[in-house]
């Protein structure tokens, strides 16, 4: 997946050795744009790491970000309030942390939808690609999800769908 605005700077972050630390936090508009801008800049920060886009890892953290920044906007958006990106990497994994205003969590209890429901399939995402994840209370207000997956994530295709 290749994200507008790489280029050759962020080719060259592939040839060098991955780093093994960096953290990044920023804050983003509770609007659709803002949850894609979210995912974008994740790729873009992965990529100065020394993961790519379009390895496996930012790959997955792509998605995790659409998912946890896309249930920000949906569900947790309080007007005039922006939810927080905190993204860490500590050599051996990444830590995806979404943090919004609302203080209405989700179930850590994901339940599977029906094959005809339109919806509901975002944390069955998270559940699956994400090695653990969570909810936390934010004070003064809201919480923070997050999901954290290895830096030497398996390869996509190799997941499996949880047991039904």
């Amino acid at each position: 997946m290749t994200t507008p605005g790489e280029g050759p700077d962020h080719q060259r972050a592939a040839d060098e050795e991955p780093r093994t630390e960096g953290r990044f936090a920023a804050l983003f508009g509770s609007t659709p744009r803002g949850a894609r801008l979210a995912r974008r800049v994740a790729v873009r920060h992965l990529a100065e790491w020394g993961h790519p886009a379009g390895s496996d890892l930012s790959c997955t953290v792509a998605l995790l970000v659409a998912e946890l920044a896309g249930n920000a906007v949906r569900h947790g958006r309080v007007p005039g309030r922006d939810f927080r990106l905190r993204l860490t990497l500590d050599g051996r994994r990444v830590r995806v942390e979404v943090s919004d205003a609302s203080s209405v969590h989700p179930p850590t209890d994901v339940p599977t939808p029906a094959d005809d429901d339109v919806s509901g399939r975002g944390l069955v995402l998270v559940d699956v690609l994400a090695d653990r994840w969570g909810v936390e209370p934010r004070g003064p207000v809201g919480k923070t999800v997050w999901a954290e997956v290895a830096a030497q994530c398996p390869p996509l295709g190799s997941m499996q769908p949880p047991s039904t």
